[in-house]
């Protein structure tokens, strides 16, 4: 799983940090950060940030796709 957030796009609502803080967070300055390749075991909640996101800011790439 590869996680992508467009930053041009994302306006950090924050609903992708509530589903899975250990993939995205805000940095000191309020800017979201996040783990590009997040472990298989958080993939549940990855997907359900994305879904969330009321900017559709968050892309998934599947590995293999």
């Amino acid at each position: 799983m590869r996680v992508t957030v467009d930053m041009t796009v994302c306006e950090s609502h924050g609903q992708c940090v509530f589903a899975a803080p250990d993939v995205f967070a805000f940095d000191d300055e309020d800017r979201l950060i996040y783990e590009p390749a997040p472990p298989a075991a958080l993939a549940r909640h990855v997907r359900t940030g994305a879904l969330m996101c009321p900017a559709r800011a968050v892309t998934i790439a599947e590995d293999g796709a």
